[in-house]
């Protein structure tokens, strides 16, 4: 392996990350992706990923997806496969997935799409023994205007199975969902995961599991970016708190509370935060079962199958398009 060749789109360009900066500091919420850019931050999140993701630590977790990950190649009676990992991460969980396909089919295709180009190489490393063609995408989920076209390109009309793993918690699910949707052709399969809230009480359920956010390592991944801007240690603190959206869908949120003023200059633009002010630097949605049937039967997403982990904190969830 001499290299790799990667797509970047639009999304990713220079002008378009610049503006989707300043919109996140004028506004005082950070766009997520600005916690991926750099290989540090890649390397902070694949420790705490390590560390703290179900999926690693939880048997019962890593059984859901091998359950998942074997109905969904038993839905596939194609000799060849594409496969698309949106938001892939490190790619682990897509590779365990190839495993099976690889297995069962002739011909295996991965596309493998992240904001993080650092992630999105990592992810090759892992998937690249087990397909005979790869794409690499670095495009930002939530403002591609050519998603289809992007993802298309590279699987020459063959049946697909699209994975979205670890992706929906930080975005809000509604618009994210839709644009998912719009992508999936009739034979397409969709695997999506969500964080979920434990227990029949919704609201209790994410009071439990709030805790698991405000640990060492979250608060380093995430004060990495604001101590890139220019930020010190002594400027202020991260809070976590639950919030209610208007669907009355509940979030773990975390806000940099500014306890001095500070002034950063970025892009030739001056932003000051004064004391007292709260800069918002990350969400994470906590559903349930049957929020995420709704949300998905919104878009016309039939789910076909579901799997919860032991503690219902981690779902799976397999869908087709419904039938027109």
């Amino acid at each position: 392996m001499f290299g790799a060749h990667v797509l970047i789109d639009r999304s990713q360009f220079p002008e378009s990350v610049r503006g989707d900066l300043l919109e996140s500091l004028r506004t005082r919420a950070i766009n997520h992706k600005f916690h991926y850019e750099s290989y540090k931050q890649a390397a902070k999140w694949l420790a705490l990923h390590e560390g703290f993701s179900p999926a690693r630590t939880d048997a019962s977790c890593a059984r859901i997806y091998d359950a998942a990950f074997t109905a969904a190649a038993l839905e596939i009676a194609s000799p060849a496969i594409h496969m698309a990992g949106l938001g892939c991460g490190g790619g682990q969980k897509e590779a365990r997935l190839l495993k099976l396909l690889r297995a069962k089919a002739n011909e295996v295709v991965c596309t493998l799409l992240d904001v993080s180009l650092p992630l999105v190489l990592t992810a090759r490393v892992e998937v690249l023994p087990l397909v005979d063609r790869d794409y690499g995408i670095v495009c930002d989920l939530g403002t591609t205007e050519n998603l289809d076209q992007v993802v298309s390109a590279s699987d020459d009309k063959l049946p697909r199975i699209v994975t979205l793993f670890g992706i929906l918690p930080n975005f809000e699910p509604a618009p994210l969902l839709f644009r998912i949707a719009r992508l999936l052709r009739p034979n397409d399969l969709l695997l999506i995961s969500a964080n979920l809230a434990p227990g029949s009480d919704y609201a209790a359920g994410v009071e439990k599991v709030l805790p698991q956010y405000d640990n060492t390592f979250t608060r380093d991944w995430l004060m990495t970016f604001l101590f890139d801007l220019g930020f010190e240690k002594s400027d202020g603190d991260l809070a976590f708190a639950i919030e209610t959206d208007s669907r009355k869908l509940r979030r773990i949120t975390a806000h940099f509370e500014v306890k001095q003023t500070r002034e950063v200059l970025v892009q030739n633009e001056r932003f000051s935060f004064p004391a007292g002010e709260r800069v918002r630097v990350f969400f994470s949605y906590r559903h349930t079962a049957a929020t995420m049937r709704s949300l998905l039967n919104e878009q016309a997403l039939d789910v076909i199958g579901e799997w919860l982990n032991d503690t219902m904190e981690e779902g799976v969830f397999l869908c087709r398009k419904s039938a027109a």
